[in-house]
């Protein structure tokens, strides 16, 4: 014998349903953005108020505002746009030393009401560092009978930016 759904087990699942999806238009997923580093004063990182869904209103009504988690103000808020400008130029390597990734957490402000939003901002290298050898010459002895395509390593280089540099020398002998 199969139990048939009455009208309250139908009008609990619908409640439920409805409160799931009232709470999934609530789940707000981080905003990030990229820009590499060292950007004039003034650059534009992204539009806030239209990535957050905010009207230009709301960004002088609800008193917009952003707080970097890092403490320096590398950022504010254009509130003619809406767009997430660069307070000062950042560099790189001051903030993040030799690490892979370097994000800066932010936090946007909103009142009335009080809302939250947790923003990043990547900081991507620009090699603005040319890499050095310890020596300014380098000497490689290519015997004729060398393969074409044949690498020959060399010895590391210090690159400001990323650390050593493994260096490999590719040969261009050509067969005549």
């Amino acid at each position: 014998m199969t139990k048939r759904m009455g009208y309250r087990d139908w009008r609990w699942q619908a409640l439920w349903w409805h409160h799931f999806f009232l709470l999934w238009t609530t789940i707000d997923g981080q905003t990030r953005y990229s820009i590499p580093e060292e950007l004039e004063r003034g650059s534009v990182v992204g539009n806030i108020a239209k990535d957050l869904g905010l009207g230009l209103s709301d960004i002088f009504d609800r008193k917009l505002r952003v707080a970097s988690e890092a403490g320096e103000q590398y950022f504010s808020v254009d509130a003619g746009k809406g767009e997430l400008v660069v307070n000062d130029r950042i560099d790189r390597e001051a903030l993040c030393g030799q690490s892979a990734s370097c994000v800066l957490p932010l936090q946007v402000v909103i009142e009335n009401p009080l809302q939250l939003h947790r923003i990043e901002v990547e900081i991507r290298d620009v090699n603005d560092n040319a890499p050095s050898f310890l020596k300014s010459d380098h000497v490689i002895e290519i015997a004729e009978s060398t393969v074409v395509g044949v690498r020959f390593p060399l010895e590391s280089a210090e690159d400001p930016d990323v650390g050593t540099v493994c260096c490999l020398c590719r040969s261009f002998l050509k067969t005549h």
